[in-house]
């Protein structure tokens, strides 16, 4: 085989293994956190005042995997008030497997259910509101 043949033979393998990557790398699934993303970072000071006011606290809030369920306990000066919560399970890998559940609770504890095949990596995320003030927490946790 000449050389002739070598260099066309290298320019056949660069190019398909280009088209390759093209077509693997539009096959691949990229969902957004969320859709309304910048005006979500306009708004993102509220999310620091609520995470200082939740640092303030007398405890920080305890999350925990109890029988399938997130078990959240507030901090003891809100055992008396009630509380509302947004409560969002975001897994980072797929988005098919995010939990986002709003619930109003009184007495500082709060069940959340897990299905059974939410296992893997996510942050949880919890707004809540307690006597007209706002609060924002954030976890790394891991569903087996």
């Amino acid at each position: 085989m000449s050389w002739g043949y070598k260099i066309l033979l290298v320019y056949i393998v660069f190019i398909s293994g280009i088209v390759f990557m093209v077509v693997k790398s539009s096959m691949q699934n990229i969902d957004l956190v969320t859709t309304d993303y910048y005006e979500q970072e306009l708004q993102y000071q509220t999310t620091i005042d609520a995470t200082l006011r939740a640092n303030e606290l007398s405890a920080k809030l305890q999350c925990s995997i109890v029988n399938d369920s997130l078990r959240i306990e507030f901090p003891a000066e809100m055992e008396n008030d009630k509380v509302k919560a947004d409560v969002w399970l975001y897994c980072i890998a797929n988005k098919t497997k995010d939990i986002r559940k709003t619930v109003e609770v009184s007495g500082g504890i709060m069940l959340v259910p897990l299905p059974v095949g939410n296992k893997g990596s996510h942050d949880l995320k919890i707004n809540w509101e307690a006597a007209g003030k706002t609060y924002y927490y954030e976890q790394k946790i891991f569903l087996q």
